[in-house]
């Protein structure tokens, strides 16, 4: 069985491709890849945007060229007639215009009922080459369901193609107690993201140096991040990375940063730590929590997103922060943001307090998450149940 995918990106290898054991996992042609860079081209020759490239990312056009069984795409929609299926992370079709419909108090996707490009979309989702619609958590595919109810010609079609598939995850060490930390003296977390200040990077300095600074905790941060601005959530600035750098310089007795570091050095340090970070304003899934859990690191984690059905207070611990009915956090005004960085260092204060008052509770949930991993994103279990979707869609 050939099955065709578009690209070698991280959400590939972890979701899509060397998964299934019986299956041959081809790297398609796709015209659209060739064509983005004559766009761009265009683009900047004219002075102007006449086409968006970025949407030639979530499209896939061969005119069936590739000899493959079957496709399977993240987050992008097939023109074609090669059976084929597609896992996402919020809805698809992921175009730019819809890209921000989930965003807000008053979120979402009316403005697309007439929108050419995604009906065109529409009509291929519920085409019959179009088999499965793999949602990444049930967070997401609310989120689809939702965007269907906007298009009842389609929904009938569409609505029974899609499945939740969390997303595999192997376990870095078998039991807690493997990693051979002392959990009487200092306490190390840890932070993994390039995206450090929409994943509460700024916040979880300011807060880890007051709780040194007011209640003495002997505590290590880790941080293996690029510090880049990425200006989504938080509207962060070069002011903001420049007093990011400043705010680890003048803590470098008890802050170890790194700025890119190779997959398994990450791992290491993960062993080597007591506790995980993800306090973020936005993230679709969240796979540093599950790493941290499978490294038998208890996570502190707001709950935005798929974060509460990976993470909850029997093995780590959750900070609530403001959603709105899609599970998005609501950050659109500045005072949206405020209120959500005083609520994320609160509650980083808070479970820095627990932690470092009732150190037993990590290694309790530590094996929690172990078993949480162990149980519920089994990477066996995963090519399983991946594995019958390909047979299916091709029976």
């Amino acid at each position: 069985m050939k099955v065709g995918y578009q690209n070698d990106q991280y959400y590939y290898k972890r979701n899509v491709t060397n998964i299934v054991p019986d299956a041959d996992y081809v790297k398609a042609i796709d015209v659209n890849k060739l064509v983005r860079p004559i766009v761009w081209r265009a683009n900047r020759i004219l002075g102007r945007q006449i086409f968006d490239p970025t949407d030639l990312a979530f499209s896939f056009t061969d005119f069936d060229l590739n000899r493959v069984d079957l496709l399977h795409f993240f987050n992008a929609v097939s023109f074609g007639t090669t059976p084929w299926i597609t896992t996402f992370e919020t809805i698809v079709p992921r175009f730019r215009n819809a890209r921000s419909c989930h965003i807000g108090r008053n979120c979402d996707y009316s403005s697309l009922t007439h929108e050419p490009k995604t009906l065109k979309a529409l009509q291929a989702l519920s085409g019959d080459a179009c088999r499965k619609l793999i949602a990444l958590s049930k967070c997401s595919l609310k989120m689809q369901v939702d965007f269907l109810g906007h298009f009842p010609e389609y929904r009938s079609q569409i609505e029974p193609k899609l499945i939740n598939l969390h997303p595999p995850q192997p376990l870095l060490i078998e039991e807690y107690d493997s990693k051979q930390l002392a959990l009487d003296d200092q306490i190390r977390f840890m932070f993994v993201g390039n995206a450090f200040f929409r994943k509460g990077g700024i916040e979880i300095l300011e807060s880890f140096q007051e709780a040194r600074k007011n209640n003495g905790y002997d505590l290590r941060l880790i941080i293996v991040s690029s510090l880049s601005i990425d200006d989504y959530a938080t509207k962060e600035t070069k002011e903001d990375v420049a007093r990011a750098k400043r705010l680890i310089d003048e803590n470098s007795d008890w802050v170890e940063y790194s700025g890119r570091l190779r997959n398994q050095q990450v791992i290491d340090l993960m062993k080597s730590a007591h506790i995980g970070l993800l306090p973020t304003y936005a993230d679709t899934y969240g796979y540093s929590v599950l790493e941290f859990q499978a490294a038998g690191c208890p996570v502190i984690s707001t709950n935005v997103r798929a974060l509460p059905e990976i993470n909850d207070n029997e093995m780590g611990w959750v900070i609530e922060i403001p959603r709105n009915r899609l599970g998005e956090a609501i950050y659109v005004t500045h005072e949206d943001r405020a209120e959500i960085s005083a609520l994320i260092k609160n509650g980083l204060a808070s479970a820095i307090a627990e932690i470092m008052e009732n150190r037993l509770a990590i290694r309790r949930k530590a094996s929690a998450a172990l078993k949480h991993i162990r149980d519920d994103h089994s990477p066996t279990e995963y090519a399983r149940r991946l594995g019958e979707l390909y047979h299916q869609a091709l029976a």
